[in-house]
């Protein structure tokens, strides 16, 4: 009995090129900087950085999705491994954007001068 070897070379190539698609928009925004979503706001941020949020929580995804072969799996399955990691990580951005929003105004509002 042979089993016969099936070639991912053309799938690997997909997950690269919408990888790389993915980061060349994060760097190019990121060196940008576009103004009118730069100094916008949405719920105390502004927008780029909900756009950097947002590329950064799809590349997670998509690597989970392609790496961990997750396309073929149930939909059970999926959920399971997916839903804790979208909670997981807006759960850690609520946390560091409150503390960071907290020590930020520790250091404005007091005589503590900023020494970093």
């Amino acid at each position: 009995m042979s089993h016969a070897h099936e070639s991912n070379t053309g799938q690997i190539w997909k997950v690269f090129g919408i990888l790389s698609f993915v980061t060349i928009i994060e760097v190019i925004l990121g060196i940008v900087k576009p103004d009118f979503l730069y100094f916008s706001d949405l719920l105390g941020m502004n927008l780029l950085n909900w756009i950097f949020y947002g590329l950064t929580v799809f590349k997670a995804y998509y690597i989970v999705w392609s790496f961990m072969h997750m396309g073929g799996e149930t939909t059970w399955l999926k959920n399971s491994v997916v839903i804790p990691l979208i909670f997981l990580v807006l759960y850690l951005l609520f946390i560091l954007l409150t503390e960071g929003h907290y020590i930020y105004g520790v250091f404005k509002d007091s005589t503590i001068k900023w020494n970093f």
